[in-house]
């Protein structure tokens, strides 16, 4: 586990809020020069701390729905582990593939714009491994509320957190080719400079800034943040799904919820269970805690839950490939 000081953490919350504020406007935030915020960010990308500059890109806008794959495996080596992994995260559909343990071992997110393409992918995917599946379970996707890492800087509850919104039927909006390497560019580097984009692009300086408006208009761009890899920070992954006794308290219960700056991310989809919550917390007890206050809370309301944590983020993408 990495140790860094309350500097280094209110710089990483800053640029979860905004990925491409400038280490001046960063700095007059958290109390330090430029120079300084220069240093610490280099630093914390040479640790690993910092993965990479991301792009929040609502894909549905672009014609994509999502699917969840759960998979609970049997008769596994590490090897063949490890070639499943490869399967899925190496397909130009795959979001993400979290290897994990608890409920399931393996959680796949997968981009979809044609069933069929889906469809023949997962037939190719049964003819390899399906001896190797115990368990394959399926959910669409509908919604994902993500928030900021207030758990960075803080451990009270919250009020009126910011949060960035992916959800909804897909709408395929119409961008051209050059939108579309424009998102690829800025998807996997946020900080990636208006200059550089020209440069690569080929066309003019306000050109490029008028097309991130356009796209940031459209809610195809929704923000920009920082990929933490949150267990050199000593933070693990909980996911827990959720099942109400009195469905119609789900709103309730989601508002009480998204005030603990642990919960990065809430989804919504058809399947699995009623909510669907993660968390990043310091330990198993932390996140055993978290819940039973939930539980106690809502007493007369939940059911129950399940959960998983996850060993390793195996791949993540922020845009499909073409």
């Amino acid at each position: 586990m990495n140790i860094i000081d309350m500097k280094d953490r209110k710089i990483l919350y800053q640029l979860d809020v905004n990925a491409r504020q400038s280490f001046s406007q960063i700095g007059k935030k958290v109390g330090l020069p430029k120079t300084v915020v220069s240093y610490r960010i280099k630093k914390l990308q040479n640790s690993g701390i910092i993965n990479k500059f991301y792009t929040v890109i609502d894909t549905y806008k672009l014609g994509y729905s999502s699917f969840r794959i759960y998979l609970g495996f049997q008769y596994v080596s590490p090897t063949i582990e490890k070639e499943i992994i490869n399967h899925f995260s190496k397909n130009k559909l795959n979001w993400w593939t979290i290897s994990s343990v608890g409920r399931f071992n393996l959680v796949v997110i997968m981009w979809i714009k044609e069933i069929n393409e889906f469809y023949s992918f997962w037939e190719d995917t049964l003819k390899k491994y399906r001896d190797y599946f115990h368990i394959q379970q399926f959910s669409i996707y509908i919604q994902t509320q993500s928030f900021l890492n207030e758990y960075l800087i803080r451990s009270e509850h919250i009020v009126n957190r910011l949060e960035y919104i992916i959800s909804g039927a897909s709408i395929d909006e119409k961008i051209d080719s050059i939108d579309t390497k424009l998102l690829q560019l800025i998807g996997n580097d946020a900080r990636i400079t208006i200059g550089e984009l020209s440069d690569i692009l080929g066309i003019a300086f306000n050109a490029v800034k008028q097309r991130i408006k356009k796209l940031m208009k459209l809610g195809i761009i929704l923000g920009f943040r920082v990929e933490i890899d949150y267990k050199k920070l000593g933070y693990q992954f909980y996911k827990a799904d959720v099942n109400l006794t009195n469905y119609a308290m789900r709103s309730q219960i989601l508002q009480y919820i998204k005030q603990n700056p642990n919960l990065i991310r809430i989804d919504k989809s058809i399947g699995i269970s009623d909510l669907e919550l993660e968390f990043l917390v310091p330990d198993h007890d932390y996140f055993y805690k978290i819940m039973n206050e939930l539980l106690y809370r809502f007493q007369d309301k939940i059911k129950n839950y399940q959960y998983l944590c996850a060993s390793s983020y195996c791949d993540i993408k922020y845009l499909p490939k073409n």
